[in-house]
């Protein structure tokens, strides 16, 4: 854990880089933030938690002037000042990363960096010394993007270090980071890290957003706690533990936060079994058995196909090879109504690009995915709204009216959502991807809670997550990918984050698998 910035905070000589007093926002009637107060100093990383439409995004926008706070003021470096924009506040190097990415994605990563802000040479664009200065900037974050590249043509972890780069060229005085690690892989978050600590040392001034709380152990000097919209407590960082950063951001303990879900007889049916699949997409042999009321956690790096697998066992992309049984019977799904008509269900990860109509209302979303459930000849409006509700109630879904739009929904909001969506057509096998990344702890409880309930009806569920925590805290085995292959399918006290890291790597079983313990690891050599 980073050391406490306290003797900083506390020192009369050190003015805040920036400091907010007493400000509210309100959007019409609505009043998000509360009389807020929060300051950032100097060479301080200064975290700053909440659940999921708690207020932080917008008080960040506030202080790097994207929004105007209804009322309340700002001091830079100890002046009084007014952001008229933001192009104003970066200007005085407050400079925001946004946690969706703003990027122009025919452009080259060269042009996104310097985008607005070209080097020249005389009349002309000095491309040399941009594509120079962008290879510096990119090697700081051990990222091996070529500079030349069309952004469209990356990966997300690529195009976030390449936000991340872009801001960091305008030599911040203040940065602004909401919820960077979202798509990066451990090692790319560790390498933003060591950035971030140089940029402290230099004196930056940096606010950093994340629900990953191991995370905020790791970086923060201070924290910030906000809950609807109001100031709730701001504390070292090596003062609390994750679980005390839990208890400030829902007001309440979460003495289980993974609920305990039975593991399934050896001998429960198998109810989806996946022999030799191999796929364009980069799939190679792939075989694994689902049993009957089991989680099932599928784990990797980034790149390793855990995706790609179970989007072609959905329909979504061609199967070249391998074969399917659904309960004792071959099946072959050529397009993913195949699969809903089969009772799976598959949760994308992009909720955002693929899962939800943004520009659509809450009714609409809930009932596209089981629009024949509503419809003979026209849609039964009554019908579908009094699923709605019942979906909503169960889900314990927070929206104003089933008229806002989907947009509109916090992050855990549009997941649960997401969830109540897919489940509608009943389905006997759920595949959750990424079923919390992007929101809060209490919304992440309540997730797991679902899933345990889904287990506890019989049904069996596939949770592929990036987080290890997670995939270990619910799963009663994991299959571990590795560039496309399961190169392991984890039991009992052999599912560590040790060994799944083992076998994601490409190492296989450690010398000390199972030891102590009658069930070992299943290698991909037993299961081919």
């Amino acid at each position: 854990m980073s050391s406490s910035n306290d003797s900083i905070a506390n020192s009369l000589d050190v003015l805040p880089a920036l400091r907010a007093s007493g400000i509210n926002k309100s959007f019409g009637p609505i009043a998000v933030l509360h009389d807020i107060d929060f300051e950032v100093y100097p060479g301080e990383i200064h975290a700053l938690l909440g659940e999921n439409g708690a207020g932080k995004s917008t008080l960040v926008k506030i202080l790097a002037g994207f929004e105007q706070p209804t009322s309340g003021s700002l001091a830079f470096n100890g002046a009084p000042t007014v952001w008229d924009s933001m192009r104003d506040a970066e200007e005085n190097g407050i400079v925001l990363i946004h946690q969706e990415l703003n990027l122009a994605g025919l452009l080259s990563v060269e042009e996104n960096i310097f985008l607005g802000r070209e080097i020249k040479k005389g009349l002309f664009v000095d491309h040399t010394t941009m594509r120079k200065k962008s290879r510096t900037l990119l090697d700081q974050l051990e990222c091996r993007a070529s500079v030349t590249a069309r952004v469209d043509d990356l990966s997300v972890a690529d195009q976030q270090m390449i936000e991340i780069a872009k801001a960091t060229s305008r030599n911040a005085n203040v940065l602004f980071l909401d919820e960077p690690t979202a798509v990066l892989t451990p090692h790319e978050t560790k390498s933003l890290f060591k950035l971030l600590r140089r940029l402290k040392s230099e004196g930056v001034a940096i606010v950093f957003i994340s629900h990953k709380l191991d995370e905020i152990e790791q970086i923060a000097d201070r924290i910030t706690v906000l809950r609807d919209g109001k100031h709730i407590d701001t504390v070292p960082a090596h003062s609390v533990t994750k679980d005390d950063m839990a208890r400030l951001m829902v007001g309440r303990d979460l003495t289980e936060y993974f609920p305990h879900i039975p593991v399934p007889d050896k001998n429960a049916d198998i109810v989806l079994s996946v022999q030799g699949v191999a796929t364009d997409t980069g799939i190679v042999d792939a075989g694994f058995d689902l049993r009957r009321a089991e989680v099932l956690g599928f784990a990797g790096l980034q790149g390793a196909g855990r995706t790609a697998l179970m989007e072609a066992l959905i329909g979504l992309d061609p199967i070249t090879t391998g074969t399917i049984q659904q309960n004792g019977t071959t099946v072959k799904f050529k397009t993913p109504g195949d699969a809903k008509t089969a009772r799976i269900a598959y949760l994308t990860k992009d909720r955002k690009g693929k899962g939800l109509l943004l520009g659509n209302d809450l009714v609409h979303n809930f009932s596209l995915f089981a629009l024949e459930k509503f419809t003979r000849f026209f849609i039964n409006r009554k019908a579908e709204k009094a699923a709605f509700d019942a979906a909503a109630k169960q889900f314990d879904l927070r929206a104003a009216s089933p008229k806002m739009l989907a947009g509109s929904l916090s992050g855990g909001n549009q997941q649960k959502l997401l969830l109540a969506k897919v489940l509608e057509i009943n389905p006997d096998i759920i595949i959750l991807d990424e079923p919390t990344r992007g929101i809060d702890v209490g919304a992440k409880s309540q997730i797991y809670g679902f899933i345990a309930d889904l287990v506890s009806q019989g049904r069996s569920v596939i949770v592929l997550s990036s987080e290890l925590s997670e995939i270990i805290g619910l799963s009663s085995r994991v299959a571990v990918m590795h560039e496309g292959r399961i190169t392991g399918v984890l039991e009992g006290d052999q599912i560590t984050e040790e060994e799944i890291m083992r076998f994601a790597t490409g190492l296989g079983a450690s010398t000390d698998a199972g030891k102590n313990n009658t069930t070992t690891a299943t290698t991909v050599e037993e299961i081919s």
